[in-house]
Parts: C-alpha cells; structure tokens; sequence
C-alpha cells in the first residue's frame, strides 16, 4: 500500500473543550529570528550566524456566521488593557477515520482581530466571519 500525503481539508479545532467547526484555517508557522555575530579578531570577513528567538504568526480561522452564536465577539471583548481572557487552541488534521494524524497547539491564544462578512445584496455565498487571533507559541504532535 502507497503512502499518500493527506489532504488538507479534514480537519478539527477545538478550544476549552468546545469544538468548532471552520471552513479555514491558517498561520500555523513558526521560525527562528536570525542573530548575526562578528568577532572582531575573526580571520573571517563575515558573520557568523546563529537561531535566535521563535516567532510564531497569528493564526487565522474562517468559519460560516450561525444565528445566535456570538462567542467569538464575546471573546473579542473579553480583551482589554493588560488583561484578556487567554485560550488554549487545538488544530488537528484528521484522517479518513476522522483521527488526529497530526496535532498543532496553539498556548495562551487571545483574539486581535474579527472581521464580519462582505455584505452585498446580490450575492448568494456564506456569510463567512474571520477570527484572528496571537498566541505565544505552537507545539505540534503526532498521536
């Protein structure tokens, strides 16, 4: 039997034990910032370079507006001048039996930006809300 990437559209999130069904999810990347370092008796004309600091993007979720459902302005709000109420999230990429082949975990996640649908009267889509929201770091693992 061959072993095939997966495909990218299975997928789960789930935050304080709530799972929540998105159309989209992006931003799962983490890189190290580069710190370049010359000696100054270095027989070397360039720099050394090492990893410094991880930096982690927001991620970014898309997800079908649900009549009554509004935890994610009421999460938004939750957010004020050095206080937030913080939330772990989970993102796992299921396989065909709708297991977590692959896990990322997203630490202390606060929201930075929800952004309502494009509303236009002669459309006919989903309307679609973004959630964008920081964290201080991801983790991934594989069950």
């Amino acid at each position: 039997m061959a072993d095939y990437p997966l495909p990218a559209f299975h997928f789960r999130v789930d935050w304080n034990g709530k799972r929540i069904g998105f159309t989209e999810v992006s931003g799962l990347k983490r890189e190290h910032q580069v710190i370049e370092y010359r000696e100054g008796a270095s027989p070397e004309y360039s720099v050394q370079k090492m990893p410094g600091i991880p930096k982690f993007d927001n991620i970014t979720c898309k997800r079908g507006i649900v009549a009554g459902d509004n935890d994610f302005w009421n999460w938004l709000q939750t957010t004020q001048l050095n206080t937030v109420a913080r939330r772990d999230v989970t993102i796992s990429l299921l396989n065909e039996k709708h297991e977590p082949v692959m896990v990322w975990k997203a630490r202390n996640a606060f929201p930075v930006t929800l952004e309502g649908p494009g509303l236009k009267s002669t459309g006919n889509e989903v309307a679609i809300e973004t959630l964008v929201f920081a964290h201080e770091g991801i983790t991934t693992e594989t069950p």
